[in-house]
């Protein structure tokens, strides 16, 4: 089975090279990490031959900040392991060296054997532990003939990929037999990795890491923008957009400046290879913009009335403190939206669109427990005024995400404790 993937796999590389081949020369993020990827384990990975090793996958920026609390505490119980941490994304690379260090943070080698054995020889990994939904054949089929347990936390199968899964459930049976455990964000989330063919005895529920994620109080820019917005001055964070929404928020923004002049947006694109296209848009807008990566805070510059596009990676989470209202975006278009997790830490009013599928049971929470509204394009900007104009009502929603952010903690917990038990077996 796994040999007629890899070629299928491979057919479809092979299919693929001129428009992978044209990326590469496009855009940094598919340049980035390429040796990495083809299984040159790079020099700057530190192997420590007496300690055991837990390796720890992480896709993107989202998988990395859902780990990072799950990985200094996996620190704390497994003291004589070192971890690794491996991520897909220029994005999520970028983040995890930031927060781990550069010698213990690399890119996954693609699915096929001659990428994955470098990695598997050197690291030794006792523990193999994937974030989410990245079922990889063949990642997951060497891990566990190494020897390693294997381990899928925060596991989740989203409405669109359930069916996919499902029509092929005979060759996801064979591939999910080599996984030990999964610890999943729900029991609709564990019934349905049962009905693709995992173990029902594997399948455990322990909650949604992404509600154990702290974030770090008083980044800079936050201290930055605090001085320069006068106080009082109302703030929309608008963050997570993708292609076909910024001209929305964008539209929404002015009805606000039309009630509430010295409004300051914050509009944070969700993929930096569409910064410079975004900061036209803003400016043929005919709207103040600033660019975070140009600003400084020492300039003294007016930021009232202004759109100020967060063009930088890694500081969105921290900059919704200073929202009165946040706008998640990915959600106007049907992408499947964001994560509202980190305004709500914050108290801060949250609206999102209609399409939230990836995070159907966050949203659903907030929207059961009156921690969110929903908008449409058409009903943004009412939305935003509404708010901006009605402190009560906008305090009350703020509340209500942060007391429902707090009620759902505690699933990194329920993680280290199963993942001790099953490193305990393996011994």
């Amino acid at each position: 089975m796994y040999i007629v993937y890899s070629l299928l796999l491979a057919v479809v590389a092979i299919v693929s090279v001129p428009w992978w081949g044209l990326q590469l020369l496009r855009l940094q993020k598919y340049r980035a990490g390429f040796k990495e990827r083809i299984g040159l384990a790079p020099a700057r990975l530190k192997r420590d031959p007496d300690k055991g090793c837990i390796w720890v996958h992480a896709v993107s920026v989202g998988e990395v900040l859902a780990v990072s609390q799950l990985v200094a505490e996996i620190n704390k119980a497994f003291p004589a392991y070192q971890i690794f941490i491996s991520t897909t994304t220029l994005t999520g690379q970028q983040l995890a060296r930031q927060r781990f260090g550069e010698e213990c943070v690399f890119y996954l080698p693609l699915d096929f054997g001659f990428a994955l054995r470098p990695y598997l020889r050197f690291l030794k990994p006792d523990l193999l532990v994937l974030a989410e939904t990245e079922f990889w054949p063949n990642l997951l089929h060497r891990a566990h003939l190494s020897g390693a347990k294997v381990a899928i936390v925060n596991a989740r199968i989203s409405d669109r990929s359930f069916p996919r899964y499902h029509r092929f459930k005979a060759f996801f049976a064979r591939v999910l037999g080599n996984v030990d455990l999964f610890l999943t964000q729900t029991a609709g989330d564990a019934d349905r990795l049962c009905a693709i063919g995992a173990r029902a005895d594997a399948v455990h529920v322990s909650g949604n890491l992404k509600f154990d994620i702290r974030l770090s109080a008083g980044s800079a820019v936050v201290q930055q923008l605090r001085q320069a917005i006068k106080p009082g001055t109302p703030v929309i964070v608008c963050g997570s957009t993708t292609a076909g929404e910024e001209e929305l928020v964008l539209s929404a923004f002015k009805q606000v400046l039309e009630r509430f002049p010295s409004t300051v947006m914050v509009l944070a694109v969700r993929h930096p290879e569409r910064f410079g296209k975004v900061a036209n848009m803003v400016n043929a807008s005919d709207l103040k913009l600033v660019r975070r990566s140009t600003w400084s805070a020492t300039a003294a510059e007016d930021l009232s009335g202004c759109v100020l596009l967060l063009d930088t990676v890694g500081e969105l989470a921290s900059v919704y403190e200073l929202a009165h209202v946040a706008f998640v975006g990915g959600s106007l278009v049907p992408l499947g939206g964001h994560n509202i997790l980190e305004p709500a830490q914050h108290g801060v009013a949250i609206l999102t669109g209609p399409h939230t599928f990836n995070f159907r049971d966050i949203v659903r929470i907030f929207a059961e427990g009156g921690g969110l509204r929903t908008v449409t394009a058409e009903n943004l900007g009412e939305n935003l005024v509404y708010l901006l104009g009605n402190s009560s009502e906008r305090q009350k929603l703020g509340q209500r995400a942060k007391e429902l952010f707090q009620e759902n903690t505690g699933a990194t917990e329920k993680t280290v404790t199963a993942l001790k038990k099953l490193v305990a077996v393996s011994k």
